[in-house]
């Protein structure tokens, strides 16, 4: 059956779908998201749920091409590459590949760094007026080293960083085991975070949803769009299994979904599904007091206050769901080279899901240069709960016709057209 017609249709109820709803809702605008299986269910569930301003620069570096050479083969690595015939991947890659310098290193830095500082402090302003029951702390978060040279390449960008008003700690390795009882002996050296957070991404989500349907929007789960129909007056979504929706606006936030969701309207993103892997274990007797990233082994280790979660590692293998046993044993290893204990008595879940990456590391934001009744919001990358509550007001501010808080141009959809 067809409903009467909405003022903005959210296809995507994932964190920036949900944002996106909050801060329109907000402004004035009625909202409907159309989701295809439940709120949050996707990308939004399994990441490690911190919110890293220390983020900020790109996995566009100098130096990466080669690093990534030697790990894409290998299938433990960091980085996995799945051989296979895929164009679209591989001009993505040589896009990628040529950015890895220091001029794009230093713009992607700075554009990445405005959206994630906005989007900190205004998440800590969300938590409290919306009183988000979602676990959110701001411990920090912590680099930890077990290699000197890795450790002295990254301490060495933190006088960048803290231009960029991204606030870093360098501390030796023996003070750091004095400051951390759950890391085992071999660190060499720490870089803290302090203004980083974190959150249970799942809690968050169900908690953005609830703020959503308490200030009048409307979330209907179980909403496959099949199709998007611009008109001159709004647009019209078709539902896989029959029936429309009808809006003045859309907005599609639909992750690794996206490109080929908007391929039908003329919309070209180079967005690549990067899987990313998690474990949830209950949280062990010793676990770290903070966030940490096990930088030599890009793992994410993130406490609260009844689990532990381990995260990480990029795939590029198409929108393969099946889990690798191979990537997920590395999680497990990294932990146990690094961590006193490092998992609970018990695995309560294990995770993959796709991080919708561009080649230049930043989020398309902004109305279709086609059709002026649609609007993207997707491209976060590993970065979309971190980036959630600043997108959502950015976008309700260029739909509203608001002069933003952050330069919207870095992020503007006509750059991949």
């Amino acid at each position: 059956m067809n409903s009467p017609p909405d003022d903005v249709l959210i296809l995507g109820g994932g964190a920036i779908g949900l944002t996106t709803a909050l801060a329109l809702l907000e402004s004035g605008r009625g909202v409907r998201i159309l989701e295809a299986a439940t709120v949050g269910g996707a990308t939004s569930h399994g990441n490690c749920g911190t919110i890293t301003p220390s983020h900020a620069p790109p996995l566009a570096a100098p130096g990466v091409p080669l690093r990534a050479l030697r790990w894409m083969l290998t299938p433990d690595a960091p980085l996995y590459l799945k051989p296979r015939m895929d164009p679209g991947l591989w001009r993505w890659l040589l896009r990628f590949a040529g950015r890895c310098n220091a001029r794009h290193w230093l713009a992607g830095t700075r554009a990445r760094a405005a959206i994630l500082n906005d989007s900190r402090a205004r998440l800590k302003d969300w938590v409290g007026r919306y009183g988000l029951q979602c676990e959110f702390g701001e411990a920090g978060l912590d680099y930890v080293f077990r290699d000197r040279a890795n450790f002295d390449h990254y301490a060495a960008e933190c006088a960048t960083l803290n231009a960029l008003d991204i606030a870093t700690e360098v501390i030796g390795g023996a003070e750091y085991l004095r400051q951390e009882p759950a890391l085992r002996e071999g660190v060499v050296g720490a870089i803290r975070f302090p203004d980083d957070a974190h959150l249970r991404p799942d809690r968050y989500v169900a908690e953005l949803a609830r703020a959503v349907r308490e200030r009048g929007g409307v979330v209907e789960e179980g909403a496959r769009a099949e199709s998007l129909h611009p008109r001159d007056d709004g647009v019209c979504v078709r539902l896989a299994g029959g029936g429309e929706r009808h809006g003045r606006d859309a907005v599609v936030a639909m992750a690794a979904w996206t490109p080929a969701f908007v391929r039908r309207l003329g919309l070209r993103l180079p967005i690549q599904p990067g899987k990313g892997y998690s474990i949830t274990y209950p949280r062990p007797a010793l676990a770290p007091r903070r966030p940490l990233v096990l930088k030599d082994r890009w793992t994410f280790v993130t406490p609260w206050s009844d689990g532990l979660r381990l995260g990480g590692t990029m795939e590029f293998s198409g929108q393969d769901r099946s889990l690798n046993p191979v990537r997920l044993a590395a999680l497990e290893r990294a932990a146990s080279e690094y961590l006193r204990e490092p998992m609970g008595q018990a695995v309560q879940e294990k995770w993959c899901g796709w991080r919708p990456m561009t080649w230049d590391d930043l989020p398309a934001l902004g109305r279709s240069p086609q059709h002026p009744h649609v609007w993207l919001a997707a491209g976060h990358g590993m970065l979309g709960i971190s980036m959630s509550a600043a997108t959502g007001q950015l976008m309700a501010d260029l739909m509203t016709g608001r002069t933003p808080s952050i330069d919207p141009a870095p992020y503007r959809v006509e750059r991949f057209q």
